[in-house]
């Protein structure tokens, strides 16, 4: 281990977590889909430049591998949509084996260079690098699925990354456009925490039980549950990582984990008026997956089942006081 790593210190030297990458099969339908959702015009996609241009390395073998991108700037985080094409890359890899949903996380870094062997030494190996198409910078992906349970990209610019809002922006369809939360489903929570606070440098958060049945009021696929779990949340600068380890009564935790396994289970909206924004997406065919009030009576949730649109289960949250 890199003598120079402190617990405090974030891995990427920062812990700003600011994409959420998605890969899709159609772009132009993801597009007006997260158009809509983030209240953001629809932009055009462009193509990643060829073998000359993008320089593109996967596995240690270069690759023709290229891709059609889109960028969504919000509030907080920015969206990336990726429609790979059928070379050898990670997000062609991921769209065969895994599906549609969210690919990586990224970091801005200083040096690719001088940040890359802190991961290696860690034990998170190179997966893809890469040079930007339209700007002069550079990627790599490192493998760190195991312990993350997603991919990390790490961002490299000449310049700063276009990250500014929108302006010329509409009302989103939930009211909001500002990413709450990143979830993740695990089978060991303290291990995954672990290795979440290492890789932020931020110490390790409490451990929240579920609370008690006449608090939280779950219901799951329309019947009452005990839904126990044991999460944990870790505040970054742009948006709250929450990692679920489910117990062994039913819960969309649990279905999630025996049918997919470890990772990402779902993003958040902070939304005004819960009942009008259920009923607005069970009426777009988004039914509600599991509902319940927080561990301690201070808000209440809904999962609604978005990922036939949107690759990924969209929770509401409703905060109390």
């Amino acid at each position: 281990m890199n003598e120079s790593l402190t617990a405090k210190q974030p891995m990427a030297g920062n812990n700003v977590i600011n994409q959420l990458a998605f890969v899709v099969n159609d772009i132009e339908q993801a597009s007006e889909a997260f158009s809509k959702l983030l209240g953001i015009p629809m932009p055009k996609w462009f193509l990643t430049g060829d073998r000359n241009v993008s320089k593109v390395v996967f596995r240690g073998e270069p690759t023709d591998s290229r891709s059609k991108l889109v960028f969504m700037n919000t509030p907080t985080v920015q969206f990336e949509l990726i429609e790979p094409n059928n070379e050898p890359g990670t997000m062609r890899e991921f769209l065969d084996t895994v599906g549609e949903g969210i690919h990586h996380i990224a970091f801005d870094v200083n040096s690719i260079k001088d940040t890359l062997p802190v991961f290696k030494e860690n034990g998170y190996p190179l997966l893809q690098s890469g040079e930007f198409t339209s700007s002069d910078g550079r990627y790599v992906y490192v493998d760190t699925l195991k312990d993350y349970k997603t991919l990390v990209e790490l961002l490299e610019s000449a310049e700063p990354r276009d990250k500014a809002p929108c302006t010329e922006a509409f009302t989103p369809l939930l009211g909001t456009n500002k990413v709450e939360q990143l979830a993740m489903v695990v089978k060991d929570l303290d291990a995954a925490a672990e290795v979440y606070c290492k890789l932020l440098g931020v110490e390790k958060p409490p451990v929240i039980q579920s609370g008690p049945n006449e608090v939280t009021q779950v219901v799951f696929e329309g019947k009452p549950t005990d839904a126990k779990s044991r999460y944990i949340f870790i505040n970054t600068p742009l948006l709250q990582l929450e990692l679920i380890e489910p117990g062994e009564s039913p819960s969309t935790w649990k279905q999630h984990l025996d049918t997919y396994g470890e990772g990402v289970h779902h993003i958040s909206f902070v939304v005004e008026n819960m009942d009008e924004k259920i009923g607005l997406l069970e009426e777009m065919g988004y039914p509600v997956i599991q509902r319940g009030n927080f561990w301690n009576g201070n808000g209440r949730y809904a999962y609604m089942d978005t990922t036939s649109t949107f690759k990924v289960i969209i929770e509401l949250l409703e905060k109390y006081g």
